[in-house]
């Protein structure tokens, strides 16, 4: 039996699953949640309220602190996961005959759930009752690499690619590509949808862009504390010119882009 058809066939009966796709809808809910309470932070930040870190191991604190924190949590690791493997799924099945754009896809597919997967891991480390610092783990995982040969170049590729996913959310929302991806309801609900995954993806972009020059910086300085993830990245935002007022922009669009991801668990193609 040829181990390309196996892996397909097995991805198809996964994505046919009924508790699978829903596992992996509540996945987009999960999604809507943490943007919801990074976008809360970020706006907390802007005003001058501190609010903790404006990332998702600072939303995951926030989840621990409430009351049922600990289910919550689990439900976020279930639901990351489940969404993980329908990317990895996603990027078996085979839909595109053309080569170089089926591993383009799958390219895609897999960081997406790799992103997805590492997320999850924040979650799991609360769930247990830890704490995970996403700006130390991005500081860390730059001085480990700026003390390797070659690090410099290394810790530009990885702000390089970082900056590049951010400009990829910011043209897929200028473009509305992610469209595709849903199926929508007609009149004032779709426009509503539409309007809000603009937003919300140029506002992720931006603040993912903005991580991936941190990166660049931190490279080019020598100082691995510079890269701090996304928290950096929204902080840095507030200390620009009229830093305050677009911060809080930028967390108004994760807000928005929360609620995307909950109408997109609604009405994302399965």
């Amino acid at each position: 039996m040829n181990p390309n058809n196996s892996a397909s066939s097995a991805a198809r009966a996964a994505q046919d699953s009924t508790a699978f796709r829903v596992l992996a809808r509540v996945g987009y809910v999960v999604l809507g949640i943490l943007h919801l309470l990074i976008g809360a932070i970020a706006i907390s930040i802007a005003t001058g309220g501190g609010g903790g870190d404006a990332d998702q191991g600072g939303a995951m604190q926030q989840i621990q602190k409430s009351p049922a924190g600990a289910v919550l949590l689990w439900i976020i690791v279930i639901g990351l996961i489940a969404l993980a493997i329908w990317q990895i799924a996603e990027a078996v099945v085979e839909r595109d005959p053309d080569t170089k754009k089926k591993w383009g896809y799958r390219i895609k597919f897999l960081g997406t759930a790799a992103a997805y997967l590492a997320i999850a891991g924040t979650a799991l480390v609360s769930a247990l009752g830890g704490q995970s610092q996403s700006s130390e783990s991005s500081q860390s995982f730059s001085a480990r690499l700026l003390a390797a040969p070659a690090g410099v170049a290394l810790l530009v590729l990885v702000g390089l690619i970082v900056g590049a996913i951010g400009i990829a959310f910011i043209v897929r929302g200028i473009t509305r590509a992610f469209k595709k991806h849903l199926a929508l309801p007609s009149g004032t609900a779709r426009t509503g949808i539409i309007a809000f995954g603009v937003v919300g993806y140029i506002a992720k972009g931006i603040a993912v862009a903005v991580a991936g020059v941190l990166f660049v910086i931190a490279a080019l300085t020598h100082d691995s504390e510079t890269a701090g993830g996304l928290d950096a990245a929204l902080r840095a935002l507030a200390g620009l010119p009229f830093g305050a007022v677009i911060l809080w922009t930028v967390g108004a669009g994760l807000v928005l882009y929360g609620l995307f991801c909950f109408a997109r668990a609604r009405y994302a193609r399965m």
